[in-house]
């Protein structure tokens, strides 16, 4: 099976590349890795059939012509999409280099077949930044593209959303409280909309908004998105998933920025448990949680018997408790 696998991939069948891709991508069986194997041979083979390019001034024996709007040339927007595709695989197997060349290239050529306010391209410049990194883009070139998005595609699209809450995180960074703020809930009043409250990047708009109020010490409202978010976790993933605890440990630390270290163990401990069942003892998110929970206890100054216990649990706190 595997060899068979392994000889579409050097194939020149577009049918059953595109299928192999297909069945490995993200939402079926997840094989990245071959994924990317994949669409590398259909850009391939689809470069290989495209006919030689012709000098058009030669063609016309150098006679100047009157230029003529152009249509989209169907065979290269079939390689764009599949240079598109493969570069979305490179940033999926964290190869970001390529995906960046990728990226590029593809950006480059769709704003010479499609235009620069065409979703492709849009799409596409998003991609472009998410992999590149937001060091490399500014406030004024995202502004530039929410605009250009908007227009063309709509303020409640999602793709416009999501570049929406890529400028608050880039406000967030220069410390733009009060302008992150609106932004964030711009974002997450579209999304509400569009996608609905128990929507991962709903419940990531939620939590955006806490940790942003929490910055502020606005500790009520911090509170009121991180249990919002948590609720959103609940419902969509159940208790017992690994980014349920996460919520439920941003709500402790809520508590413990207020002083209410009574609410904080309870959360620190309900945290702590989910972390401890879904990842093991030694996975770094439950140690980052133990140590968390160690601290609060500790502030408390009440709880001596159930801090023993937690030192006992995770043997390696008693060093962390000598230097706190």
């Amino acid at each position: 099976m595997e060899q068979q696998v392994l000889m579409i991939t050097k194939s020149e069948d577009l049918v059953k590349l595109r299928a192999l891709a297909k069945l490995c991508s993200v939402e079926f069986f997840n094989y990245l890795s071959l994924l990317v194997l994949a669409w590398r041979r259909i850009l391939e083979v689809l470069v290989l059939a495209m006919p030689p390019v012709v000098d058009e001034k030669k063609a016309r024996g150098g006679k100047k012509q009157k230029k003529k709007k152009k249509k989209a040339d169907s065979k290269k927007l079939e390689i764009l999409d599949a240079r598109a595709a493969l570069a979305e695989g490179c940033s999926f197997v964290g190869d970001f280099d390529d995906a960046r060349r990728y990226y590029k290239r593809a950006k480059e050529r769709y704003e010479e077949q499609l235009g620069p306010d065409d979703a492709k391209t849009l799409d596409i410049t998003h991609c472009l930044i998410m992999v590149t990194g937001m060091k490399s883009a500014t406030s004024e070139r995202l502004i530039d593209l929410l605009e250009r998005m908007e227009r063309a595609l709509g303020e409640e699209n999602v793709l416009t959303l999501e570049t929406l809450n890529l400028l608050g995180g880039m406000l967030k960074n220069n410390g733009e409280y009060e302008e992150v703020i609106k932004v964030y809930e711009r974002c997450l009043a579209g999304q509400m909309k569009v996608l609905g409250e128990d929507h991962k990047d709903t419940r990531a708009s939620l939590n955006n908004l806490g940790v942003v109020y929490t910055m502020l010490e606005n500790y009520e409202k911090g509170l009121e998105y991180f249990e919002r978010a948590l609720k959103g976790s609940e419902r969509m993933l159940g208790k017992a998933h690994p980014i349920t605890p996460s919520a439920v440990l941003n709500i402790a630390n809520v508590y413990s920025g207020q002083g209410g270290l009574g609410k904080a163990e309870e959360f620190n401990e309900r945290a702590l448990e989910g972390y401890e069942a879904q990842l093991g003892k030694d996975h770094k998110y439950t140690r980052g949680c133990a140590e968390n929970f160690m601290r609060c206890l500790l502030a408390s100054g009440n709880d001596e018997e159930r801090l023993e216990e937690l030192e006992i649990a995770y043997l390696w706190l008693t060093s962390k408790r000598i230097k706190c």
